[in-house]
């Protein structure tokens, strides 16, 4: 069995932490709602309409998580997949706050948007960048 490449359990624990953090994330806004930022229909019509999209990232960081960890080169392929889906929606979290004056809120609902959102768009690109460099490595299934 090949040796993995150095930092492979770091991306893979990140890539499960984010499957949960979202998770986490959406009980908190259904039973809780205290990551609710605003309470305006527009606001939540908008963050509504997300949870099927992070469903995808979840799963895809789920399984490529395990696949890393296991040595398989379908955790590759997911782990590239979650994380072009967490820039894609780290990209429209972002933009929405801006159109909308979010950034101008001083809560902790906001805070942990933008703690949500250097996540999407520091770790996603970070993880692309990793598996791409370590490609060959870990296309070989062990």
């Amino acid at each position: 069995m090949p040796t993995p490449p150095r930092g492979v359990r770091v991306v893979a624990a990140y890539l499960s932490l984010v499957a949960v953090g979202t998770t986490a994330y959406w009980i908190a806004f259904f039973t809780l709602g205290n990551v609710q930022v605003r309470t305006d229909e527009v606001y939540l019509a908008f963050e509504r309409a997300f949870p099927l999209a992070d469903a995808w990232m979840t799963a895809c960081a789920l399984i490529g998580a395990v696949g890393l960890w296991r040595g398989r080169s379908w955790g590759f392929l997911c782990g590239l997949l979650a994380s072009s889906s967490l820039v894609f929606l780290g990209c429209l979290d972002v933009l929405f706050s801006l159109n909308e004056g979010n950034y101008r809120i001083a809560s902790q609902a906001m805070a942990t948007e933008i703690a949500i959102e250097v996540v999407c768009l520091g770790g996603g690109p970070a993880v692309i960048a990793y598996l791409w460099v370590h490609r060959r490595a870990l296309l070989r299934d062990g």
